[in-house]
């Protein structure tokens, strides 16, 4: 007998009646119209199941710290950067810890089930490391969190940050971070990428850096790590975050630019919501939107993925761990609208970023984890369109959230009682 058999879905790719088989944890058969006795079953009604949605750029260490220990006025990066300096001497294992648990709850009710989250590790004490390094042990039943050792004063302008860094590795991080747009130089930012390359090189590490993070057409360092990229054989292993300035650039420098960062392998992580808000705050108008050329990359062959950033903390107010609502300011201010685009940005939260965090296991096909999301849409587009109720979540073939469906009761004379906000033509 089945652990759990699924029935009657519409997948991703747009296969519809759909049959998913669960069995220790794993799915055993895809198929249409599959029949098997099961432990339990579930009837997706023709709504469409999807694998679990994936951050691939979090800073878990300073969400929900919004107001501590004051509000970002300019609502500037750089302010953002200041506070998150003033708040530090203030933290505290125990609260770090909560407040992680607590963002982890909001995930797994939202369908994200993977999470890679920067740390900073230029406080010479470790003890976001510390506390993460825990909150990763204690959900690792239901989320999978990978941390990245984030040197957030920059690798080389603070003078304990790589010896910091080193220590958060050998402590367990995963990932190498840096931030070379916020080294004292061009040069300086340029060696850094250099070495925390090269560091991750040596201990077998994947690579994600804060990149060109910035209005400044010259701000290149993007090049940089295509080439590092390159010369140390870190393909696939290597991925850029933010990449703003790429918004900013010369056409004909992009021209050259694109091909670089295909031909090398390195994933580009935008940020939607973070960097609509942060960038263009010195422009008057016209002003720009400051998000990478996230259509352009993927003509390119580039993976893209879309990140969440920042949840009410010292750069922005908002957020509530919804992936969904992410791919849909990517979507508008990337004006990527056509079908094929819009599904595209539904892949930017889901399998693209989970090429990017190496996830073993990922999808819906036979082998792979149980982890699967019942949505309130027919297809991505409507998924988008709707920010789906979640109305399932699983993981490994096991219920670990659930939702109502979204629904509104009417008091209109001759029209129906209730509405889904679904297209009735579907």
């Amino acid at each position: 007998m089945l652990d759990l058999l699924v029935h009657h879905a519409t997948l991703p790719d747009g296969r519809t009646d759909m049959s998913v088989a669960v069995q220790d944890g794993r799915i055993t058969e895809v198929a249409c119209g599959l029949q098997a006795p099961a432990a339990e079953t579930v009837d997706a009604q023709g709504l469409l199941l999807s694998p679990p949605f994936v951050d691939a750029h979090f800073h878990m260490d300073a969400m929900l710290s919004y107001g501590l220990p004051r509000v970002n006025a300019s609502g500037t990066l750089l302010e953002g950067i200041a506070l998150w300096g003033e708040l530090k001497p203030q933290l505290t294992f125990d609260a770090l810890v909560e407040r992680a648990l607590t963002y982890c709850d909001w995930a797994v009710a939202r369908g994200m089930l993977a999470i890679r989250s920067h740390v900073d590790v230029c406080d010479p004490r470790l003890l976001a490391v510390q506390a993460l390094l825990e909150v990763k042990r204690r959900v690792a039943p239901y989320l999978d969190l990978q941390l990245v050792a984030f040197p957030q004063d920059g690798a080389l302008r603070d003078p304990q940050a790589l010896e910091n860094l080193q220590r958060a590795l050998a402590m367990g991080v995963d990932v190498v971070g840096g931030i070379p747009h916020f080294e004292r130089t061009m040069e300086q930012g340029a060696q850094s990428v250099r070495l925390l390359c090269e560091l991750a090189a040596a201990q077998g590490k994947l690579v994600d850096l804060h990149c060109d993070e910035s209005d400044d057409p010259l701000s290149r360092h993007i090049e940089t790590l295509a080439f590092e990229t390159q010369r140390l054989g870190l393909q696939g292993r290597v991925t850029g975050s933010h990449c703003t300035s790429m918004h900013s650039m010369d056409n004909y420098y992009v021209s050259k630019l694109l091909p670089l960062v295909a031909e090398a392998g390195v994933s580009v992580v935008a940020n939607p919501l973070i960097n609509i808000t942060l960038q263009g705050r010195h422009d008057s108008y016209p002003k720009r939107r400051g998000l990478t050329r996230v259509p352009e990359l993927l003509a390119a062959g580039v993976n893209v993925a879309f990140g969440h950033d920042c949840v009410m903390d010292p750069w922005y107010s908002l957020g509530s761990a919804d992936m969904l609502e992410v791919a849909s300011m990517g979507l508008h201010v990337a004006q990527m609208t056509s079908q094929a685009a819009m599904r595209q940005c539904f892949d930017a939260v889901t399998t693209s970023p989970a090429r990017i965090l190496h996830l073993e296991g990922y999808g819906l096909e036979p082998g792979c984890h149980a982890d699967f999301v019942l949505l309130q849409a027919h297809d991505p587009v409507e998924a988008l369109r709707l920010r789906a109720t979640r109305l399932q979540v699983f993981r490994r073939g096991k219920r670990v959230a659930q939702s109502p469906a979204a629904t509104a009761t009417l008091h209109l004379p001759g029209r129906a009682n209730t509405v889904s906000w679904m297209h009735s033509s579907r």
